[in-house]
């Protein structure tokens, strides 16, 4: 049945594999179940019912993509969308949460009509095959930096923006996570060389595991006020009552104080942001997988983009904000995930996880760092595929692999490298090699600078 379904031995794969990517896939992504309430809750959002929004929408998103996609990519609500929910749609615009989960709503329909009429597939067939390899290596720095952050390895800098981390004077906090995120990363890349099945896996465990330990012997101090949680899992009941609180209330939303204008302004925002932010993940994960034919299309992809729309929707009428394909995919497929099989397995953990929640919540930033970091690794070899001869071909991949990172956004990363790619080689006389569509979405990408 697996076998008709997923087409396990057609992807050079099989059962235990995909078993083991998915769960990998699920460990670097479950900080969002932690987070996403966190953050949502700023906008006068109840922590439990996001809590469990978040868990089931980020199970009928990756179920959908694993079914009607077959493809090992997982979804939840995104980062930085969430954010902007919260701080800048009900904080600086003052609107309620309401509203904002409405615009999410209506964002999601915008991208099923626009998935279905291959708008969305055009767009990415659209962007050459060398600013995809950039994206792939872009978002390969850009994750490893989230991992530095989350092991503690870089920390911010009134001085330098970020800087490398006090051991001495955070030794028990901040000091002993990067610790032990470096021997997890160790862990991880000596297994992963020793061709160890589940190696990534297997650090984020052993590295948890050396947490507790710290713990126990004193190394490591609980500091709540400045986030550093029991390394601990707790054991408790969660009040599935609370989901009430926001299920369906994206259509009791109050729209007498909001103006047209103002409303159509923040979908165009969650949409430019959550298109490319899917569309960069797609052929970064995609690029690393292999899974590009000759060129640079994505097979399924209308599926794959179709999967991300409806699991948006869906979320919304849960209660969360934007919900969307993961760049943490990457470290199920560095597991060695191919098919939908893997998601499957993902996305029933994000059920469980409804159940389990204080568990799942209990690993820890420093834990699930090596994997990302090592990912990142992973991605940045596709750096070796971009033709640093062809100028008017790697200078856009440059500043788009530069840019991800440094800008903290995979959609700013693919705007900096569309408009530099039609400008260099609109100047240079190569204008035959840009398509129509590059130029739109050159436009529309300097129209958004100037006008959002």
């Amino acid at each position: 049945m697996l076998e008709k379904l997923f087409k396990l031995k057609e992807n050079n794969t099989n059962v235990r594999t995909e078993v083991i990517g998915g769960i990998t896939t699920f460990m670097t992504m479950a900080y969002i179940l932690a987070v996403n309430p966190s953050l949502l809750s700023a906008s006068g959002m109840d922590k439990t019912a996001v809590l469990m929004a978040t868990a089931l929408a980020s199970f009928l998103g990756t179920l959908i993509m694993a079914l009607i996609a077959n493809y090992p990519f997982a979804l939840a609500p995104g980062m930085g969308l969430n954010a902007y929910f919260a701080f800048t749609v009900c904080g600086a615009m003052g609107y309620s949460w309401q509203i904002a989960l409405a615009a999410v709503f209506v964002e999601g329909l915008i991208f099923i009509v626009l998935s279905l009429t291959n708008v969305r597939e055009a767009i990415f067939n659209a962007i050459p095959l060398t600013l995809k390899k950039g994206v792939s290596c872009g978002i390969g720095l850009f994750i490893a930096f989230i991992g530095l952050q989350g092991a503690h390895l870089v920390v911010d800098n009134p001085s330098t923006l970020v800087s490398y981390v006090n051991f001495r004077g955070t030794i028990h906090t901040q000091g002993i996570c990067a610790i032990l995120a470096l021997i997890g990363l160790f862990i991880t890349a000596i297994l992963y060389i020793k061709n160890v099945k589940g190696s990534i896996l297997i650090g984020i465990i052993a590295t948890w595991v050396l947490g507790m330990i710290a713990e126990a012997l004193g190394i490591y101090v609980v500091d709540v006020e400045n986030g550093f949680y029991s390394l601990y899992p707790t054991f408790g009941t969660t009040d599935f009552s609370a989901l009430s609180l926001t299920f369906g209330q994206v259509f009791k939303a109050d729209f007498t104080n909001v103006g047209i204008i103002n409303f159509i302004i923040i979908i165009f925002a969650f949409l430019f942001v959550d298109m490319f932010d899917t569309l960069g993940t797609l052929i970064g994960v995609a690029t690393k997988a292999d899974m590009l034919d000759e060129e640079g299309r994505l097979p399924r992809i209308k599926q794959a983009l179709l999967a991300d729309a409806v699991a948006t929707s869906a979320g919304a009428v849960l209660g969360t904000s934007t919900t969307t394909t993961f760049v943490e995919s990457s470290a199920g497929v560095a597991a060695g995930a191919r098919t939908g099989l893997a998601s499957v397995v993902t996305g029933l953990l994000f059920l469980l996880s409804i159940f389990l929640a204080p568990i799942f919540c209990a690993i820890p930033g420093f834990a699930t760092a090596p994997a990302l970091i090592f990912v990142g690794f992973l991605m940045i070899t596709t750096v070796g595929d971009i033709n640093f001869k062809e100028l008017t071909d790697a200078i856009p991949a440059y500043l788009c692999i530069i840019a991800m990172p440094l800008m903290y956004s995979i959609s700013e990363g693919i705007a900096i490298g569309v408009v530099s790619y039609v400008v260099i080689n609109l100047i240079c006389g190569k204008h035959k090699k840009i398509t129509p569509l590059m130029y739109i979405l050159a436009v529309l990408f300097v129209c958004k600078y100037i006008f959002l």
